[in-house]
């Protein structure tokens, strides 16, 4: 896999992860993930100074499944949408199908009212495993540039 190989597949990958989270309320979400994966929201002091606790933390795709049925069933929460917008991904190591990439998003939250404010941003920290058929996250790490993070975290970002 070359890097301009692997590029265009994660474009893909992550216009598709964005959708079904901003669309879709994230139902089919932990399916861009291996299994086996971890996916962690902290911020940008946190991951600076090497701490491994996050806002979430979830280290299989059994936890994102259950994250995303709470959601949906258990939780009770102001109905609203995001709007991810994407950066280019930046490619930084590939290693047989691991590739390695790094990607600035900004997120919008919409409520039900139409109040459209500034969610999150920050940057996706990544390990895709790339195959001949699937690109899949092995690893996110979402590093949010503000270490204020809004208590309405629900949805994936």
């Amino acid at each position: 896999m070359t890097a301009s190989g692997a590029l265009h597949r994660i474009v893909a990958a992550q216009a598709a992860y964005a959708r079904c989270i901003d669309d879709s309320g994230g139902e089919g979400w932990a399916d861009f993930f291996e299994d086996d994966c971890l996916y962690v929201v902290t911020t940008a002091e946190n991951h600076q100074q090497g701490l491994q606790a996050g806002l979430v933390y979830a280290d299989s795709k059994g936890m994102l499944k259950d994250r995303i049925a709470a959601l949906n069933e258990a939780n009770i929460y102001e109905r609203h949408n995001y709007r991810h917008i994407l950066g280019q991904p930046l490619i930084s190591r590939v290693e047989g199908d691991l590739v390695w990439a790094e990607t600035a998003f900004i997120v919008a939250r919409i409520m039900r009212t139409g109040e459209t404010s500034l969610f999150a941003t920050g940057r996706y920290i990544d390990c895709y495993r790339i195959g001949s058929d699937h690109v899949l996250l092995r690893e996110r790490k979402v590093v949010c540039d503000s270490n204020r993070i809004d208590t309405l975290l629900a949805l994936p970002l």
